[in-house]
């Protein structure tokens, strides 16, 4: 099939396709006599694979983790289990993050209560008063 039936097969962008070829995380389709990618099942199914773990959030690396793995398998799949253990963790990580923000906010919202004028609205004073700290995202999507 055309780049254009796997996208749409797929349920992506022919430029997401193209991307997780230049990404190395899809190989590389033959070609036509006209030059044109011929793609068959198995980069289908690579490509689900793909959009399942992004839709999980995961990295660009973990993916790749995930994909040599099952390029082998016969091989433990142990590494398997380390690769969404770590994953867990970022999930574990960012909810921390997003629980830290939101409790922020709602301090934020608490100061307030009721109609003002926008020059004694709480919100906006304590936006421009609070000490904010050095934020370092524990993300591992960068």
């Amino acid at each position: 099939m055309k780049i254009g039936e796997l996208a749409s097969v797929s349920r992506c962008t022919v430029e997401t396709v193209r991307y997780y070829e230049k990404e190395g995380l899809l190989p590389a389709p033959e070609r036509t006599a006209g030059n044109y990618r011929s793609y068959g099942p198995a980069h289908l199914e690579r490509l689900r694979f793909i959009r399942n773990c992004r839709a999980l959030d995961m990295a660009h690396a973990e993916i790749r983790a995930l994909l040599a793995l099952t390029d082998r398998p016969t091989g433990d799949c142990g590494a398997v289990n380390q690769v969404l253990d770590e994953h867990i963790g970022h999930v574990d990580a960012r909810i921390a993050e997003l629980s830290q923000l939101k409790n922020q906010l709602t301090e934020l919202r608490r100061l307030c209560q009721r109609t003002n004028t926008v020059e004694s609205c709480g919100i906006l004073q304590g936006l421009a008063s609070m000490e904010t700290e050095p934020h370092e995202r524990h993300s591992h999507l960068g």
